[in-house]
């Protein structure tokens, strides 16, 4: 590795520019489309220059910074290592397009251990308890593959009250696997220009549904290539038909076992066919009754529905 620019006295709008110099650790998670917050999409905007990325940090990343060395402190606290800041903004030799921005390094005998700071709301909280969130393992990894380092330790506050450290050890495989994704990346859709292909993240249908929301009722003719996405799409669709029936079947397996008992338990599973009493507004008696105040209330919304044939 290499040091691509010293970090410690940027701007913070010279910092975005010198990340679209490469892939950060940050990127990883969108490239595997598990980052709820920005699409594919996006991120090739940002790195092709199409869009410049925002100045002001939203608040989630400006308390993450705020606290990050309250995390620090606690890690070193319980564990008795010294978190050293890097201020440096690394950059791999071997593979000149991933980056490295370190929230700090340890001297483990010797040895370059990364440290990774964390906040996450309380909603999160069942996820930490089960370890770090694949996200941030991609991100640990990611560092691991541009320092050559073999172990990582990720500290997190969730909720402002519970503390998680874990150690997270270099995985080869993952690591490959990673350097692979990047690499088509940069190449095929950074250095080509080439528009990325849309993953299924939550994150990429959010953009596709704002940022075409507005049908112009136009046609075009699609390229050759997607007739092979309709027989995919048709083939997973049939399996989704088959895999619901199978699952309902199962379902009532269960419940005539049940018969009228609440619970059923058998080895350490458990499951509960259970009464639920709702009530529910009936918009259409109130519209035959009295149409002029059920007209009052009434709000549109729209979206464009995708309909294939």
């Amino acid at each position: 590795m290499k040091t691509l620019v010293k970090t410690g006295n940027l701007t913070h709008e010279e910092w975005l520019h010198y990340r679209t110099k490469g892939i950060g650790g940050s990127d990883v998670s969108v490239l595997f489309g598990c980052n709820p917050f920005k699409s594919i999409y996006e991120l090739w905007q940002e790195k092709t220059g199409q869009i410049i990325p925002a100045a002001e940090e939203s608040e989630f990343a400006h308390f993450g910074k705020v606290f990050e060395p309250i995390v620090k402190k606690e890690f070193m606290a319980r564990t008795g290592f010294k978190v050293r800041a890097k201020n440096v903004m690394l950059q791999s030799e071997e593979y000149p397009f991933m980056l490295a921005d370190l929230d700090g390094v340890i001297n483990d005998n010797g040895e370059l251990v990364i440290f990774e700071a964390k906040t996450a709301s309380a909603y999160k909280l069942s996820e930490w308890e089960k370890g770090v969130p694949f996200g941030y393992i991609l991100q640990v990894q990611h560092y691991m593959a541009v320092t050559g380092a073999k172990k990582a330790y990720v500290a997190a506050i969730v909720g402002g009250q519970h503390y998680f450290q874990y150690l997270v050890e270099r995985d080869e495989v993952l690591i490959q696997k990673i350097i692979a994704v990047e690499k088509k990346f940069w190449e095929d859709n950074i250095l080509s220009g080439m528009e990325p292909i849309a993953d299924g993240s939550p994150a990429t249908t959010a953009y596709l549904n704002q940022t075409y929301k507005d049908s112009n009722g136009e046609s075009i003719e699609l390229p050759p290539e997607m007739l092979t996405v309709f027989e995919s799409y048709d083939r997973v669709s049939e399996k989704l038909d088959v895999l619901k029936e199978r699952k309902e079947a199962l379902a009532n397996q269960i419940k005539a076992n049940l018969k009228g008992n609440e619970y059923g338990f058998i080895g350490n599973r458990k499951v509960r066919w259970q009464e639920v009493h709702t009530t529910r507004f009936d918009q259409k008696r109130m519209a035959q009754e009295q149409p002029e105040e059920y007209k009052k209330y009434l709000t549109e919304s729209r979206y464009r529905k995708l309909v294939v044939a």
